[in-house]
């Protein structure tokens, strides 16, 4: 699906690749940052434009790029307050050229570092790199905000951000105070608020966060004492939340892992790995993983039992990471480009025993991993990821042996993508019927937190 922004496409004041930019600089990593926020909002993928710029610059140290991917998401997080803060200061508008590493600028200074007035200093210097004469407009601007900070605060919104999200949206939306301190465009917070009425505001102030760093234990090569021992001897804290499931108290460099190069550990997000545990493999079964890439299911179903595995997915370009994640599992697998909503152009025509079904969304539930998810949807999308994931399942259905069973997972929050997909599939299909899944739910809705991403679960079972 084509991404999209809320500012006006074909928008192109990026700097290309800039590889004369020093992101060990504040100020190079400032503008690099803010070139990453140009790609957003001309409609880009942030990670895409991230990784092209690392690939183009002559400067490798993780480090440095770590603060450049750390300034951009940040300010991809706050972006409709960002808007808000300039509506605000600058009513006659910003500029384009120098929207960007405001917007950087803002959200580094939004809870008042010791370093703001370096921040300030090379956040100039970078405009004034861009257009010489916004130099000093950019300046004022940022003195203001920081004088005036706590008022303009995301947190000092709150009382009329909850009153204004009672009532429909009035005015551009960089005007709207609840856009503001739930830094979420007003459809997707009022969908999140009529979907999930005692959730809401909890669900979007974690979409603000940090995402935590979960990691998977491959139990064919380590136990869960084994591996929490080798931690403590590296003096790294995690902690337990799950069967073979540990979370970083601090995430880090994935390289710097213990048991990343041996391969008794890998990179996941403890809710995605509900999957392999719901749809639980048995030795001997014939599995299907539909939608794969880029592998973390596929390699963690692999670690779980003896099974037949075939991984499709529909993007050659994908394709590299899941070849790349189950090389990590050292077993046999079936790696086949496909499009799981025609599986005739694919399918040898042996049943599967078990499906999974990851299927593409709105990616709602990992906002805060992709933070330029929030701006490049559109309400419409919804509707139109939801057609898509009715065509997969139809596709699959025939594919599963009688008794099998297919899990339908999504990182969705809405139920457009979830319930309401799972009840019209039932509906439509007298064999299939819902199997109750742990506390005896016959669906699980994993909210996003401080343990794991959000995430939604059905599992489905063909009758004999």
């Amino acid at each position: 699906m084509k991404e999209r922004s809320p500012a006006a496409a074909g928008r192109n004041v990026s700097r290309g690749t800039s590889p004369e930019v020093d992101p060990r600089t504040l100020s190079g990593a400032i503008e690099l940052a803010a070139q990453v926020v140009d790609r957003v909002l001309a409609g880009h993928n942030a990670l895409e434009h991230y990784h092209a710029l690392r690939a183009a610059h002559p400067v490798t140290e993780p480090g440095a790029w770590g603060r450049v991917r750390d300034l951009a998401w940040s300010a991809l997080r706050d972006y409709g307050w960002g808007r808000w803060v300039l509506a605000r200061l600058a009513p006659r508008g910003v500029p384009e050229p120098v929207l960007a590493p405001l917007l950087v600028a803002l959200s580094a200074l939004r809870d008042g570092p010791r370093d703001a007035h370096a921040l300030t200093h090379q956040s100039v210097s970078c405009v004034r790199a861009r257009q010489e004469r916004l130099a000093g407009f950019a300046n004022a601007l940022l003195r203001t905000f920081l004088r005036e900070r706590e008022v303009l605060h995301p947190e000092a919104l709150a009382e009329a951000a909850r009153a204004s999200a009672a009532v429909p949206a009035v005015g551009p939306e960089e005007q709207d105070v609840a856009v503001a301190h739930f830094r979420h465009p007003r459809w997707w917070i009022d969908k999140v608020r009529a979907q999930h009425p005692l959730e809401w505001e909890d669900v979007l102030h974690a979409g603000n966060t940090h995402p935590p760093m979960g990691l998977r234990l491959n139990r064919r090569r380590i136990d869960e004492d084994e591996a929490l021992a080798r931690f403590a001897e590296a003096g790294i804290a995690v902690r337990q939340v799950g069967p073979m499931a540990l979370l970083l108290e601090r995430p880090m460099p994935v390289a710097k892992v213990p048991g990343i190069a041996e391969g008794w550990v890998s990179p996941q997000d403890v809710g995605a790995q509900f999957a392999a545990r719901l749809l639980a493999p048995v030795d001997g079964e014939r599995v299907l993983d539909a939608c794969a890439a880029p592998g973390g299911k596929s390699a963690h179903l692999l670690e779980l039992a003896d099974i037949e595995l075939t991984a499709v997915d529909v993007e050659e370009s994908r394709l590299a990471a899941l070849r790349r994640a189950l090389a990590r599992v050292d077993v046999p697998v079936q790696i086949v480009r496909g499009d799981a909503r025609h599986p005739k152009r694919w399918w040898d025509g042996k049943p599967f025993d078990a499906i999974l079904a990851d299927v593409p969304c709105s990616g709602s539930g990992v906002a805060r991993r992709h933070p330029d998810i929030k701006w490049l949807r559109r309400a419409e999308d919804v509707a139109g990821f939801a057609r898509q994931q009715g065509e997969i399942l139809e596709g699959l259905w025939p594919l599963l042996a009688p008794g099998g069973r297919l899990l339908y997972a999504t990182c969705s929050l809405f139920a457009e993508e979830n319930e309401e997909r799972v009840r019209a599939f039932l509906k439509r299909h007298r064999d299939a019927r819902a199997v109750p899944l742990e506390g005896n739910r016959e669906t699980i809705t994993l909210f996003p937190d401080e343990t794991h991403d959000g995430f939604f679960y059905a599992l489905l079972r063909k009758n004999h």
